[in-house]
Parts: C-alpha cells; sequence; structure tokens
C-alpha cells in the first residue's frame, strides 16, 4: 500500500482510535446490518496508522460509554451499534451525506439555558444540534422548518430579523470553523483524478468522512450575510461528494472481501446505501 498519501493528511489532521472507529461505524457497519468482528475494526484503523493497543483501548471505552455492545462467539469479538448510537449515527449521516435543506430562513430557535445542575448537558446535546451561544443563558438555531428532537429545556421560536441577526453574528465560533473548511479543502484536493488500491481507498474515504463529519455537524446552515467573506463550505461539501463517489467502488470491494459479523460477510441495506449515493450524487 502506498502510505505517502493516508501519512501527509494524517499529518494535518490527527484521529483518535475512539473517534475514528465511530466514523467506521457510521460510514461502513451501520448500512450493513450494525455488527462487526473486532479483527476488521483492527485492520481498518490499521490503514490509518492507528495501532491494534489503541484500537483495543478505545473499543473498550465505547464499550463502557455505551456506543456499541460486544459479544464472543467461540474465539471471537463481535461489536453491535447500541440503539443510542444508532439513532445518533442516523441523525449525523443526514447531515454528512445530503444536500442542506434549502428553506429560506424563517427564524430561529431560541433555548432558555438553566443555571446548576443539567447546564452542561443541556449546552452539549445543544452544540450537537448545532446550536451557538449567543449568550450565557441563550442558544440559537436558525429555523428552516427541520423538526428538532425533544431539548428538555424552554424552547420557542422567534421570527423577528435584524435584532436576532446581531444577537445570533457571535454565538458560533465562524472564523475558526473557516479555518477548518479552508484545511479540508486544502488537505483533500489532491487525492480528485487518483486511484487506489481498494484497502487505501477504504481508508482514505474514511479519513474523508471522519474530517468532513466535524465540518458538516458544526455548521449551523447560517443566512449569507452572517459568514465570513472566503466561506468555502459550499466548495468543501461538493469536493467531499465528488471523493466520497471516486472512493467508493474501491472501498466497498474492501469491506467486501474481508469484512464479516457472526454470520459471515456483511450483509449490505440496499436500499440505505443507494439512498446515500444518490444524496451525494446530486451535489
Amino acid at each position: 500500500m502506498n502510505t505517502s498519501v493516508t501519512s501527509r493528511i494524517l499529518e494535518t489532521f490527527p484521529v483518535s482510535a475512539g473517534a475514528f472507529i465511530v466514523t467506521l461505524y457510521g460510514d461502513v457497519v451501520a448500512p450493513r446490518g450494525g455488527e462487526l468482528w473486532m479483527g476488521n475494526i483492527v485492520e481498518a484503523c490499521r490503514a490509518v496508522q492507528i495501532s491494534e493497543s489503541r484500537v483495543r483501548t478505545a473499543v473498550s471505552r465505547l464499550v463502557a460509554s455505551g456506543r456499541i455492545a460486544g459479544e464472543k462467539h467461540g474465539r471471537k469479538s463481535y461489536y453491535r451499534l447500541t440503539e443510542a448510537a444508532n439513532r445518533e449515527f442516523t441523525h449525523a449521516a443526514r447531515l454528512i451525506y445530503s444536500r442542506p435543506r434549502a428553506e429560506p430562513l424563517r427564524g430561529w430557535h431560541l433555548v432558555a439555558l438553566p443555571q446548576g445542575a443539567g447546564r452542561e448537558a443541556l449546552v452539549h446535546r445543544l452544540a450537537k444540534l448545532r446550536f451557538g451561544m449567543a449568550q450565557p443563558h441563550l442558544a440559537i438555531l436558525p429555523d428552516r422548518g427541520e423538526p428538532l428532537p425533544p431539548l428538555g429545556a424552554i424552547h420557542f421560536r422567534a421570527t423577528t430579523d435584524d435584532d436576532l441577526t446581531e444577537l445570533a453574528r457571535g454565538a458560533w465560533q465562524l472564523e475558526a470553523l473557516a479555518g477548518r473548511i479552508d484545511r479540508f479543502v486544502e488537505g483533500f484536493s489532491p487525492l480528485e483524478g487518483r486511484s487506489f488500491a481498494p484497502a487505501e481507498a477504504l481508508g482514505l474515504r474514511l479519513l474523508l468522512v471522519h474530517i468532513f463529519r466535524d465540518i458538516a455537524l458544526s455548521d449551523p446552515a447560517l443566512p449569507l450575510g452572517m459568514l465570513p467573506e472566503s466561506w468555502q463550505s459550499p466548495e468543501a461539501r461538493a469536493l467531499f461528494a465528488r471523493l466520497y463517489l471516486a472512493l467508493t467502488p474501491g472501498a466497498d470491494a474492501a469491506v467486501a472481501a474481508t469484512f464479516v459479523d457472526r454470520n459471515g460477510t456483511l450483509a449490505a441495506d440496499p436500499t440505505r446505501i443507494a439512498r446515500r449515493i444518490a444524496d451525494l450524487s446530486y451535489h
């Protein structure tokens, strides 16, 4: 395997074992039954220079945190997504693989943040839904008609424009996000037009999803007037779609060749995978 491309990307985008395994399950395992042999987890992580000892430690932590659940069959261990993790991956997949909704801004979602117990957990949950912190006691998100899950706090909508636009400007760290987007475009653009062996294509596709996932789950889809002038989010999303589609034949061949669950070769959900490919093809 030619590791020079992978090594260069890893120099710019270091990855942790636990977070990368989460990406592996979201991109490869969830659409193929949700279960994977431990040896395949090690194999996939080896492609991005994560050692087996780090993988095993990370898997233990993911089990302890309720993200995956393990079961032994004979001498082999298999790990499956928990229901809570599967719901989280389904939400993330919509933001990663689907084109953002084009509906016009309807107003703003506002959530009042309590003081004391429960505040930190609420802020963490809202951040995962791409809310920004407009004030210490107020979280805010553009309302484009997408449904939100129960938030466990006082939630209301506002339809006025000017005052809330000014309030929202400082709610997200847009300059830092713009920098991550720029690094993504610069780091992954050299992959265009190149071909890779199946194992390397899988490693590179997982890295592509892993790095873009952070961008997709952080971008609050703000009105154009609130964004930095050099905002490259549309270009980054288009690059992600092109590279994902180009790497997929090789990556899927690598998965089909060696990845197994307790019943044998992973069985893909053709509807789910076809929908993902169709969504990416329309970028």
